[in-house]
């Protein structure tokens, strides 16, 4: 059965976004082209890059600058895009310290969305979820490499923290072996490596390579909030989905990618980026010379990789030789 994914990158619905749902409906963040492309796939996963929630105090770190807290109508927001998961293992998980955090969990659970990567405890928040979805079943595992502060521990609500320094961790290699023996596929989505860097750190390249061989079928990294290049199925870094943050002059992470990837019998047969412009709280198609900017970038940056990348209408693809368009079926 053909499986299609969307994956979206950073989604931080706080701070000025926060404010803009105040006197917006939440399903106005995205534009009707980004809604459609999201919710024509069977199944979509981001990484929510806030806590939702009204309480909580803010983390206790004189040098963390940056503080993010979705009202709880944000949640709609992820409805309207067709969202079945996110993943929580990030920086800002506990921005409003484990109050927050908790609300979070109960936020998305009434709404029917699934999250990974974060727990009321060590064990749940290093465990797996498995969905169904196509007649196939797909388990995601996710981690973040940073902050060590925000582990969760055996008593104690956090996220499922890795140190990549020394190689991924044997936690995560286990996770992600056998949630292989319990699905199909396998999606790993690790929130690793610095931010406004427009390529992956040779440790970051290692850590895919071993998650590939621990089983991973598809990776979909984030941190950078810049999208990276793409190499057999590992997405580096999805960049930036939706927020309120300021534009690098350079690197243009107001500018991203939406990716949706077709996976049959458990091969990648082809992986579609929509080209994205970020406007302040609002997502929405590149075009004309934002457009060309994503094309050429993208181009480059999987180039690095022998990564072979065309073009299909507003759509920028990778395509496995064993894609075949006109019958839509594998060779």
């Amino acid at each position: 059965m053909r499986l299609r994914i969307v994956l979206a990158g950073d989604t931080m619905l706080g701070r000025g976004v926060a404010e803009t749902l105040r006197v917006q409906k939440p399903e106005s963040l995205v534009s009707p082209e980004v809604v459609s492309f999201a919710r024509d796939s069977d199944f979509v996963f981001l990484n929510l890059e806030c806590c939702i929630s009204e309480r909580g105090t803010k983390w206790l770190d004189p040098y963390k600058p940056f503080f993010f807290r979705a009202p709880p109508i944000a949640v709609k927001t992820l409805q309207h895009l067709g969202v079945r998961c996110v993943t929580l293992a990030n920086n800002h998980a506990l921005d409003f310290s484990e109050e927050g955090l908790l609300d979070t969990f109960e936020h998305l659970k009434e709404e029917g969305i699934a999250y990974v990567g974060a727990g009321k405890n060590l064990e749940e928040a290093r465990a797996f979820r498995v969905f169904t979805v196509a007649e196939t079943s797909l388990a995601i595992v996710a981690f973040s490499d940073h902050p060590e502060d925000y582990a969760a521990k055996e008593d104690k609500p956090g996220i499922a923290y890795a140190d990549l320094r020394g190689g991924v961790d044997r936690w995560v290699r286990e996770a992600v072996s056998t949630a292989r023996k319990s699905a199909e596929i396998v999606l790993v989505s690790p929130h690793w490596g610095p931010n406004m860097v427009d390529s992956p750190l040779p440790y970051i390249r290692d850590a895919a390579e071993e998650l590939k061989h621990a089983g991973a079928t598809l990776i979909a990294g984030h941190s950078a909030h810049v999208f990276h290049g793409v190499k057999d199925g590992i997405l580096y870094d999805l960049g930036d989905f939706l927020d309120d943050y300021a534009t690098h002059p350079i690197l243009r992470n107001d500018l991203g990618l939406l990716f949706r990837v077709v996976i049959e019998g458990g091969n990648i047969l082809r992986i579609e980026a929509l080209p994205l412009h970020l406007d302040y709280c609002y997502t929405e198609m590149a075009r004309e010379e934002d457009w060309e900017w994503i094309r050429n970038r993208f181009t480059s940056a999987c180039a690095e990789f022998g990564t072979e990348v065309h073009v299909e209408g507003e759509l920028l693809v990778i395509e496995s030789p064993n894609y075949r368009k006109d019958t839509q079926e594998t060779k």
